[in-house]
C-alpha cells in the first residue's frame, strides 16, 4: 500500500455512493429535475429505476447547467465534477441523460459536449447510448475512432457553405488518435463552445499517452476564432482572475466530467487536469476508510527511507517527445545492460516495448499481466542469464521480486509516490552491489518529484542532462519505428 501524500479537501471528503446497487435502486421519477420526454425514453428503454451512481451524479450535472448552458448556478461556473465507481455501475446514462437535457433547447448545431474514451469498443458503446436518448431530438451525435477515413469522418463533422463551416455534430464520442488528428487538420473543426469534455476511464485517459491529447481539447476549447465577429461576444478567456473586461460578456464555461473505476487513487494525476473546485462521488471505499480511521496512515508518512548503500541516482530532465529516444540512447549509444525500465501503466508498456522491438538492435522483453505466469518466469530468466537486455515493466507486475542482476532501473515515466520509487530503484543495487537509477522527469513534473525526494530524506540525486544532438542520431530510425508501429497496431 503507498503512503497517500496529503489530499486535497475534496478528495479526502468526497460523497458516498451507495456500493449496494440492487438494494438502493431509485425510481426514476423520484429523481428531480429530469425532463418528462427524457423520463419516457428511460421507460421505453426497460429502464424504471437508477443505480445508486446515476441517481446522485444526473441531478449534480443538471444542477450545474440549471441557468441555461451559457452560465452555472448563481452566474458562478459549475464545478468539475469527478465519478469513481466500479465498472457496472451505471456511469454511462449517469452522463449521457443530463447532457442531453442540457442541449434539448440548442438552438444552432455546435459541439458542446465532447467524450473521449481509450478505446475504439467503448466509444462505440457509449454513442449507442447517446443514439438512444437523442432520436427525435435533432441533436446529433458524431463517432470519431478512426473506423471510418479521415475525410469521412471530416464530412461528418463539418459542412462548408458560403458563409463559412458549419457544424453538424452537438455531441462527438471519440478516442485521443483520431480526435488529436481532427482539432489540428480539419479545417472549420471548433471547440470553442464546448460546454462539457467527459473523460470517460479517465485513469487510463491520465496515461502519458493520451495526457497530450486532453491538453489540445482544453487548447482548441480555449482557442481565439479568427474569422468570429458574431462569436466575440461568447469569446473565452483562460479562467482567471475576474476583470470588468472579462466580466462583461457572458463565458460559456467548459466543464470537465470525469469517470472512472479508479480514479480516486492518485491525486497528482488529477492534478494534471488542472480541475476547477472539483466534486468526487465516489462508490469506491473501504469500509474502514468510510469511518474516518485514518490513523495508520499517519505514522507511515513520517518514516524516512533508507536506499541501497551502492546505489547512485540520476534524473533526466525531458519532454514527452524525447522519453523514447533518451531509452535508445542509453541502450545504443551508452550501451547499458541489464536494464529495468518502469512504466505507469500496462498500455505504456506494451506499447513501450513494441516501439524499442520496432526500432531494433536491444533485446527487449516485456513484464505485464498481460502474460501468463509461465511465460513471465522465462522471461525473468532469460534476463537473469544476460540474454535480456531491457526489461520493460509496470510496478504492479515487478512488485517485491527479486530480479538477480539489475545493473540499471530507468523510471521511463516518474513514479507518482515516494513508495513507488524506493521500491522501483532498489531493483537494483540488491546484496551490496552497485547500481544505477536514472529517472525521466518532464519539465512539468520536475519540482514536484525533487520536493518528493527531498521529503524523503533522499539527498543525493543528480541532474543528468542529455543534450538534443546526441538523440539526433537516432531520430530517422525512430520514426521509421513509429511507422511501422502504427501500421502494426491498426
Amino acid at each position: 500500500s503507498q503512503v497517500q501524500p496529503f489530499l486535497p479537501q475534496w478528495l479526502a471528503q468526497p460523497k458516498l455512493v451507495q456500493k449496494r446497487i440492487k438494494d438502493n435502486l431509485i425510481p426514476i421519477r423520484d429523481v428531480p429535475g429530469i425532463h418528462p420526454r427524457l423520463l419516457k425514453k428511460l421507460q421505453m428503454n426497460g429502464i424504471e429505476s437508477f443505480f445508486p451512481v446515476q441517481a446522485e451524479v444526473i441531478p449534480a450535472i443538471l444542477q450545474s447547467a440549471s441557468n441555461g448552458y451559457l452560465m452555472g448556478q448563481g452566474g458562478y461556473r459549475p464545478k468539475d465534477i469527478c465519478v469513481s465507481a466500479p465498472t457496472g455501475s451505471g456511469k454511462t446514462l449517469s452522463f449521457v441523460i443530463p447532457i442531453v437535457q442540457v442541449l434539448l433547447d440548442r438552438v444552432v448545431c455546435q459541439v458542446r459536449a465532447l467524450v473521449v474514451l481509450p478505446t475504439k469498443e467503448l466509444a462505440q458503446q457509449v454513442s449507442k447510448v447517446f443514439n438512444i436518448y437523442t432520436d427525435g431530438t435533432g441533436l446529433k451525435v458524431v463517432l470519431i475512432t478512426g473506423q471510418k477515413s479521415f475525410a469521412k469522418e471530416q464530412e461528418m463533422l463539418v459542412q462548408k457553405k458560403v458563409t463559412g463551416y458549419c457544424s453538424l455534430a452537438d455531441i462527438i464520442v471519440a478516442t485521443p488518435g483520431r480526435l488529436t488528428d481532427h482539432i489540428n487538420q480539419t479545417p472549420g473543426f471548433s471547440l470553442t463552445q464546448l460546454r462539457f469534455l467527459i473523460v470517460d476511464e479517465a485513469d487510463r485517459m491520465i496515461d502519458d499517452m493520451h495526457q497530450n491529447c486532453l491538453n489540445q481539447i482544453v487548447k482548441a476549447a480555449f482557442q481565439v476564432e479568427n474569422d468570429s465577429g458574431s462569436h466575440m461576444l461568447f469569446q473565452r478567456t483562460k479562467p482567471g482572475p475576474i476583470t470588468a473586461a472579462s466580466s462583461c460578456y457572458p463565458q460559456i464555461p467548459l466543464q470537465k466530467l470525469l469517470f472512472s473505476a479508479t480514479l480516486t487513487q492518485d491525486p497528482e494525476k488529477l492534478q494534471q487536469l488542472d480541475l476547477f473546485h472539483p466534486r468526487l462521488f465516489t462508490s469506491v471505499y473501504s469500509e474502514k476508510k468510510a469511518l474516518g480511521d485514518g490513523t495508520e496512515t499517519e505514522q507511515d508518512t513520517n518514516k524516512k527511507y533508507t536506499l541501497p548503500e551502492g546505489l547512485s541516482q540520476c534524473y533526466v530532465p525531458c519532454d514527452l517527445n524525447s522519453k523514447p529516444l533518451l531509452l535508445l540512447h542509453f541502450m545504443l549509444t551508452m550501451k547499458f545492460t541489464r536494464v529495468l525500465c518502469f512504466t505507469n501503466s500496462r498500455e505504456a508498456s506494451h506499447r513501450l516495448f513494441l516501439l524499442v522491438q520496432a526500432f531494433g538492435g536491444i533485446t527487449v522483453a516485456e513484464f505485464s499481466s498481460r502474460l501468463p505466469p509461465n511465460e513471465r518466469q522465462r522471461t525473468m530468466k532469460e534476463f537473469e542469464q544476460g540474454k535480456i537486455q531491457l526489461f520493460i515493466s509496470t510496478d504492479a507486475t515487478a512488485r517485491g521480486i527479486d530480479i538477480k542482476g539489475v545493473n540499471y532501473v530507468i523510471n521511463y515515466d516518474a513514479p507518482q509516490f515516494i513508495r513507488t520509487y524506493i521500491h522501483r530503484v532498489g531493483r537494483t543495487a540488491r546484496a551490496g552491489k552497485a547500481g544505477v537509477a536514472f529517472s525521466l522527469v518532464l519539465r512539468i513534473q520536475e519540482r514536484r518529484f525533487l520536493r518528493m525526494l527531498k521529503d524523503a530524506g533522499i539527498q543525493d540525486i543528480k541532474k543528468h542532462p542529455v543534450k538534443g544532438n546526441s538523440l539526433k542520431p537516432l531520430v530517422q530510425q525512430y520514426e521509421e519505428a513509429l511507422c511501422k508501429l502504427e501500421k502494426t497496431v491498426k
